[in-house]
């Protein structure tokens, strides 16, 4: 996946985590809110760490 596809997808998944942690601070939710916490930079983090599946031709052709 190339560097600025993962930068805009990194960015618009902190922007959603930051936007749920004050909606469920809003509401008074502060195990959600902390549960936020946790899984925005770790969705962030795993977005960058883990490489993308890539199949070949042959792949496709030995399932079917």
């Amino acid at each position: 996946m190339p560097v600025m596809i993962k930068i805009a997808l990194s960015t618009m998944v902190a922007l959603a985590a930051i936007g749920g942690w004050i909606y469920m601070g809003q509401l008074g939710q502060t195990g959600p809110q902390w549960a936020i916490v946790f899984l925005g930079p770790f969705s962030v983090a795993s977005l960058w760490i883990f490489p993308e599946v890539m199949r070949s031709k042959s792949d496709a052709r030995s399932k079917s």
